[in-house]
């Protein structure tokens, strides 16, 4: 800012600077609040590894467990584990990037029902885990699988416990995550790529599946993937629904019960008999689970990243 003083222009005054000390303080706190957070990461981790990598043998993956549970392996448990989030991740998808697409291009968005089901959306991700349990041995275990008993002339067979509701309830509770992430997925596509193909000629669901969701897929593939990360590691929902406390044989059918990775750490932890000799298996057990749900995001991560370059490669 310049003045002027008998005719003669003047210097401008030097612009006085606000003290830049909350934003320093703010910097160093969410720095320390971050590398708090990687150090505990770092602990836990290392705690694991270093009690559990002697204990994670070829037996031990291919085992089965014995003695009350203190001896043996867990493999009934790593092929339990697997079966149900690939199950979870073949209802879960499906349904989540179904209802994205219609809350994203079909709907009204300032329709009652439309505000009913981001409401329930919302609301469906704050609810706890355990309640999702309960809701599942409620719904499909006891309401729709005995009335497929019933309709089916059988006896107990999908009225129970079973890896297909523990499946279903899991994708349940991962469903607003993946609804989510598609969503933002889909606005994140200019708009002009879909007025382009709508003046093409396509009609709108080939534009959506010829142009939004080809764009939208890596988008789509993080919600896949915080949802395996989720479904892998989570107990409560899978407590009434169908995982085993012990079973030594592999489930061949979607109404059997399952051995689970997290639900065999917690019976460990919770329910042995000699706690000095279950816990280098429960280190093992942590360990092979921490190794199984990295390997399962690092394989998303991968194809994500090939779909990102392949779209690269065609722009």
């Amino acid at each position: 800012m310049s003045a002027v003083i008998l005719g003669q222009k003047v210097a401008p005054l030097p612009a006085v600077r606000p003290s830049d000390a909350p934003g320093r303080a703010f910097t160093l706190l969410s720095g320390f609040a971050a590398l708090l957070i990687v150090l505990m990461t770092a602990l836990i981790i290392g705690d694991v590894v270093v009690h559990g990598w002697q204990t994670v043998t070829w037996e031990f993956l291919s085992g089965v467990p014995r003695q009350g549970m203190t001896e043996g392996g867990i493999w009934p448990a790593i092929y339990g584990s697997l079966l149900l989030v690939v199950l979870m991740t073949f209802a879960l998808v499906p349904f989540g990037v179904g209802a994205a697409i219609y809350l994203n291009e079909y709907a009204n968005p300032d329709a009652p029902f439309t505000r009913a089901v981001r409401f329930s959306v919302h609301n469906l991700a704050g609810v706890p885990s355990i309640v999702f349990g309960l809701f599942g041995l409620g719904f499909f275990v006891q309401f729709v699988g005995m009335q497929m008993d019933r309709a089916l002339g059988l006896d107990v067979t999908w009225g129970q416990p079973a890896l297909i509701w523990a499946s279903l309830t899991l994708a349940l509770l991962n469903l607003p995550v993946v609804i989510v992430t598609t969503e933002e997925s889909l606005r994140a596509v200019p708009r002009e790529m879909r007025e382009a193909s709508l003046a093409l000629g396509a009609t709108r669901w080939q534009t959506i599946r010829h142009v939004l969701l080809p764009q939208a897929m890596p988008g789509i593939l993080t919600g896949a993937i915080l949802s395996v990360s989720r479904g892998a590691g989570e107990v409560a929902p899978i407590l009434f629904t169908g995982a085993a406390y012990f079973l030594p044989y592999l489930p061949t059918s979607p109404t059997d019960q399952f051995m689970e990775l997290g639900y065999h750490v917690f019976v460990l932890a919770t329910q042995s008999p000699d706690v000095d000799a279950t816990k280098p298996l429960l280190y093992g057990t942590v360990l092979v689970l921490l190794l199984m749900t990295l390997l399962l995001n690092l394989t998303a991560m991968l194809l994500r990243a090939r779909l990102r370059a392949n779209l690269a490669g065609r722009s």
